[in-house]
């Protein structure tokens, strides 16, 4: 492993972390306002600043203005994170940070093969084998198994 690539794993590793942990956050937000629609609006208004800030220390604010330009289903991204962030805050309370989280865990490793598969949405093409197929099965084993009351 190069070391420029053991950085984005470290990078991709400590997202990972954090998505749980944005998960928990912001389901606890919600419920103690009693609205996960308005805990995640918050929690957007927040994260859009900071990207905006990001972009402007970056010297990429200027990019703003090719947003208009952009083929229209590209912003359809902003409606996934939306139903991701709006479901897993009214979800998780209900059954669990983990549950949740491992379930969307089983549907991105489902996506990701797919998108690979057919090379969708200018991704790369990686064929799904049986090697793959094989670890989709073991990762949706994995999330019965977690889910199985305690004996």
């Amino acid at each position: 492993m190069t070391p420029e690539t053991l950085k984005y794993a470290l990078i991709m590793l400590a997202a990972g972390v954090g998505v749980p942990v944005l998960a928990a956050l912001n389901a606890q937000l919600g419920g103690r306002i009693a609205s996960p629609a308005v805990a995640g609006a918050a929690m957007f208004l927040i994260a859009c600043v900071a990207a905006l800030l990001v972009a402007a220390v970056a010297g990429e604010a200027r990019a703003l203005t090719q947003l208009p330009l952009q083929p229209r289903y590209l912003f359809l991204a902003g409606l996934l994170i939306a139903f991701y962030l709006l479901s897993i805050s009214w979800v998780a309370p209900r059954f669990g940070v983990g549950n949740a989280v491992m379930f969307v865990l089983l549907g991105q490793i489902i996506a990701i093969s797919v998108i690979d598969h057919f090379g969708l949405f200018g991704a790369r093409i990686r064929p799904l084998d049986l090697t793959r197929l094989a670890g989709i099965g073991f990762m949706a084993l994995g999330v019965v198994l977690a889910q199985r009351p305690t004996l």
